[in-house]
């Protein structure tokens, strides 16, 4: 589809087409660079519960990308994304809580987020949670589940769980 007919539907209010036209503005795809013009559109896709949008402008305000850098908003999309159930948000706002990013920081509150988007299969997720169970971060320390989740995260490629779990089983 050319750029003027996803304009013409991102006009009336096709969401997935207003995510792409500030995905456009935010690289400057076809279009003059332009991160406030990017914020613009995907703050239309967002009120629409569209979790790429939601994602994409938690980024913008956590690197200060066409707004002001501010990440109290950046966990604010975060969780409007984690009530679509998107596996990202849900590793990203786990993230948050962990560094004390936007929150108080709150190692459990960060394991919670990070087992929501581990048991939907995301690699990175199931990585960082073993990771948690390994060194008693927000949880019991329990080599076991470590082992466990580092596994799950192993079968789909992460190079990192991979390692650990040559150093952790022997």
């Amino acid at each position: 589809m050319s750029l003027d007919k996803w304009i013409e539907a991102a006009e009336k209010g096709d969401a997935k087409a207003q995510f792409y036209i500030g995905e456009c503005y935010l690289i400057g795809n076809d279009v003059t660079k332009d991160q406030a013009k990017a914020v613009k559109w995907f703050h239309k896709a967002a009120k629409q519960n569209n979790a790429d949008a939601q994602i994409a402008l938690a980024w913008c305000y956590s690197d200060g990308d066409g707004v002001t850098e501010d990440k109290v908003e950046t966990v604010r999309w975060y969780r409007k994304a984690t009530e679509q159930c998107d596996a990202r948000a849900q590793l990203y706002l786990g993230l948050c809580y962990a560094q004390g990013e936007g929150v108080c920081k709150d190692d459990t509150e960060a394991v919670k987020w990070y087992r929501k988007a581990a048991e939907q299969g995301m690699s990175d997720a199931q990585f960082v949670l073993a990771e948690c169970y390994r060194y008693g971060k927000g949880v019991i320390k329990d080599k076991t589940e470590a082992v466990k989740w580092y596994r799950k995260a192993a079968k789909q490629g992460c190079d990192e769980a991979q390692l650990a779990l040559k150093k952790l089983v022997k």
